[in-house]
């Protein structure tokens, strides 16, 4: 009884609890080789009784307390009773002590009581190792890896990185699990491994890789810049990528030549016109031995559009006949559109477009195609736009003459000639075929009968070549109660003139000296009675009248001198009377106002009275 309170002291330093049916827990004892388990009670037993207990190891005892201990020479060294529960530690624990273990107390006065667990001793995981038939392997073969360990009741858990691998279509656990077999992906690179466990520990092997071989697949092109359109002397730099491992070995094509850059990126410095096409990309694996092309990606290389201009083989843009305007320009060339002002040119049946719009052709030319013309050339980089204004010449058309067709001597004439022409034309006037003048205006101040005629305005355009005419027909009248007379007919009037008073003053010598002999004889007979039958001595019958009447007209051209209607003529009176008034008194009143009223006597063809009118137009 000495030693129970040492050995319960001992019995609390171990770990290991007992738990069974009865007096001892409901469960299975697990515990490693070596290791020290302890079989628990779940009774307390008073310290001033002593109780019988007893331990068995299937049939065999192991202990058996009664006043004195009794224990089996085999467990003598590896085993202690608790006496205050009736617990039990077994230490040094070997396989063999796997099995059931019961107990039984008979405290005194009370009836027995029972327990029974069971005992699984087993080895520690250790030593776990992962092998493969191969870690170099393609997409889509397979691979088979083998877990070992030293342990018994060996449980396998296999990982993927952090993940569980389990069975699955491509996957297949066989051996207890010990073994794995799949068809690997490319996400199938690990790193594998394996996790040993039984009741009692548990490690893990290290970890293993594999090498996936796949593609190349999904390859594509870049190009940077992303432009598609470049112009002449950039920099562009081209990529090749692919899904691929290992990296996969490229080579470059251009329009299907293969060129002798390699490797995923291309670069063109300075590029040229003469580099432009379609490039492609190929990727070649040397572990899968596939190769994979890329779709061809268009580079275009061009120059600016520079110098655009609108120009033409004649600049004789003549209504009705053809015309074409050319538009170029420096650079690469893409498109060509016109209009006129803000309207886009389409073909019509006047107006065509050749050489790729080049080419804006009128079959016809008309007025109303006068106007700005604008053509734009574009390529994708850049454009510019050319200006022409275009002229169509016409005419002359609508020839017409504004003016009198009647209109009297001495008047202005105005005659005005107008006609539609582009440009502006030179106009000739006619009278009866006879050029006279050279502007649209003709006027004539001052104008005579000469000017009567057919007046002809004759319009000619130098850039058409054409003439056209129009006629005008004008009437020049005399003025009413009024002839006409030119500057030659005033002189030869003063002329006549001249001469009849040169005859008069002549005439009158000769007469005078012949009345003077005829009056002696007049003396002697009765004299003249007056109006009222009485003598008239103021006017005797010796008095004698001349008259001379001669009217001048000539025509302003200088044709001949006319004599002119002697009612219309103004009269120059020379009266002679060689007898003196006589002494008596002079006529009455009356007598001289009837004597006025007397119409003018008929010269004889010897008197030398003369009238002369002269009138000038």
């Amino acid at each position: 009884m000495d030693m129970l309170p040492l050995l319960c002291a001992v019995a609390v330093a171990f770990t290991g609890l007992a738990r069974g049916a009865g007096v001892l827990p409901d469960a299975h004892l697990n515990a490693a080789v070596g290791e020290t388990v302890m079989f628990t009670t779940t009774v307390t037993l008073p310290e001033t009784q002593v109780a019988i207990i007893r331990w068995k190891f299937g049939d065999k005892d192991i202990t058996f307390f009664n006043l004195n201990n009794f224990t089996t020479p085999e467990y003598v060294s590896r085993i202690t009773l608790f006496m205050s529960t009736g617990s039990l530690e077994l230490r040094s624990l070997t396989l063999n002590d796997s099995g059931e273990y019961s107990i039984s107390i008979l405290p005194p006065g009370e009836k027995p009581m029972d327990g029974t667990t069971t005992l699984s001793v087993y080895e520690r995981v250790s030593n776990v190792m992962v092998n493969a038939n191969s870690t170099d392997l393609n997409q889509d073969f397979s691979v088979r890896l083998s877990c070992s360990s030293s342990g018994a009741s060996l449980s396998f858990f296999w990982l993927n990185g952090s993940s569980q691998v389990t069975a699955s279509d491509r996957v297949q656990l066989t051996d207890g699990g010990s073994t794995l077999t799949m068809n690997v992906t490319r996400y199938d690179q690990g790193p594998f491994s394996c996790r040993v466990s039984n009741p009692i520990s548990n490690a893990t092997s290290s970890q293993i890789h594999l090498s996936i071989s796949y593609g190349p697949e999904n390859i594509n092109l870049e190009i940077n810049p992303p432009l598609g359109n470049y112009e002449v002397g950039s920099d562009i730099s081209l990529s090749c990528l692919a899904d691929s491992r290992p990296d996969p070995d490229i080579t470059w094509f251009l329009n299907g030549d293969l060129q002798t850059d390699t490797g995923p990126h291309l670069i063109l410095m300075n590029i040229q016109e003469s580099q432009s096409g379609n490039y492609s990309c190929r990727a070649f694996n040397s572990k899968t031995m596939t190769e994979v092309t890329s779709s061809p990606s268009a580079v275009s290389v061009m120059k600016k559009i520079s110098g655009a201009s609108i120009t033409t083989e004649t600049n004789l843009s003549i209504e009705g006949k053809s015309f074409n305007l050319s538009c170029d320009a420096a650079g690469s060339v893409f498109h060509r559109e016109w209009r006129k002002g803000d309207v886009e040119l389409t073909p019509e049946d006047n107006m065509q477009l050749y050489d790729k719009n080049r080419v804006l052709s009128f079959k016809s030319l008309s007025k109303e195609e006068t106007g700005d013309y604008f053509c734009k050339v574009s390529n994708p980089i850049s454009q510019e736009e050319a200006k022409y204004t275009l002229v169509v010449f016409y005419g002359p058309e609508n020839v017409k003459i504004d003016g009198p067709n009647e209109i009297p001597c001495e008047d202005t004439l105005t005659l005005i000639c107008s006609a539609d022409s582009v440009p502006a034309a030179a106009f000739t006037w006619k009278l009866n075929g006879t050029k006279i003048h050279n502007s649209p205006v003709l006027k004539k101040p001052n104008i005579n009968s000469s000017l009567s005629g057919n007046y002809t305005c004759e319009v000619f355009n130098h850039i058409t070549g054409t003439t056209l005419s129009a006629d005008h027909q004008l009437s020049v009248t005399e003025r009413p109660n009024q002839s006409t007379c030119s500057d030659g007919c005033i002189a030869g009037i003063v002329i006549a003139v001249l001469a009849v008073c040169g005859g008069l003053c002549g005439g009158y010598y000769m007469y005078h000296t012949r009345k003077k002999r005829t009056t002696l004889s007049v003396r002697n007979h009765p004299s003249r009675t007056g109006a009222e039958g009485q003598d008239n001595k103021a006017y005797a019958g010796t008095q004698e009248l001349n008259y001379a009447d001669i009217s001048f007209s000539q025509n302003k051209d200088g044709g001949t001198v006319q004599l002119a209607s002697q009612s219309n003529s103004e009269y120059a009176q020379i009266g002679v009377n060689n007898n003196p008034p006589a002494a008596s008194s002079s006529p009455t009143h009356d007598a001289q106002q009837q004597q006025i009223k007397k119409p003018a006597p008929q010269p004889p063809s010897d008197v030398a009275q003369l009238y002369a009118q002269v009138r000038k137009k």
